[in-house]
């Protein structure tokens, strides 16, 4: 499984192919004395200012973008059936026709609202603020192939993953073998 968000994390890594735009941005105090991004500093920044935020999208997407290409093409010429790519801003970027099948994970507003606060000590305001720049949740259910309900526990959550991904998978391989 490849997750955008450990990519977003390695290419703004120290000697990442990103940080140095970054720091050219937005400056050295978007960086904390260990030299790593200084992730609540620019959460704060990119999600009170959407011109901000499109600034650090326009660094980091391509980056991105060509880091997913690679690791989807390698996967390609080893034969892989089936991959998973974690994709949180999938629609928001106009990536969505680059995936056979896209899988929305969705919860309740306020369900979402209050795990950013608790699970990642987000302010309240702060969370309010990331949501919206998530668009509009109806409309990325309305476009998924497949909607998995997130608002039961965690293990609920997992059971349904792994049984849409024991469907996909199986479909993958039939695919596969014709």
């Amino acid at each position: 499984m490849l997750s955008a968000d450990e990519l977003a994390r390695s290419v703004v890594a120290p000697g990442g192919p990103a940080e140095s735009e970054v720091r050219r941005e937005f400056g050295d105090q978007a960086f904390g004395l260990d030299g790593t991004l200084d992730r609540g500093r620019m959460r704060a920044l990119v999600f009170r200012d959407p011109k901000e935020r499109n600034r650090l999208e326009s660094i980091l997407h391509p980056h991105i973008r060509a880091l997913t290409g690679a690791w989807l093409d390698a996967r390609r010429l080893e034969g892989t059936p089936l991959v998973v790519n974690e994709v949180p801003l999938l629609f928001e970027a106009g990536m969505e026709d680059e995936f056979d099948v896209t899988v929305v994970v969705d919860a309740p507003e306020g369900e979402r609202e209050r795990r950013l606060e608790s699970a990642r000590g987000i302010p309240a305001e702060e969370a309010r603020q990331i949501m919206a720049a998530q668009g509009d949740p109806g409309a990325k259910l309305n476009r998924a192939d497949y909607v998995i309900d997130n608002a039961g526990t965690r293990e609920a959550l997992e059971a349904s993953a792994l049984e849409l991904l024991d469907r996909l998978r199986a479909e993958a391989i039939a695919e596969s073998a014709e």
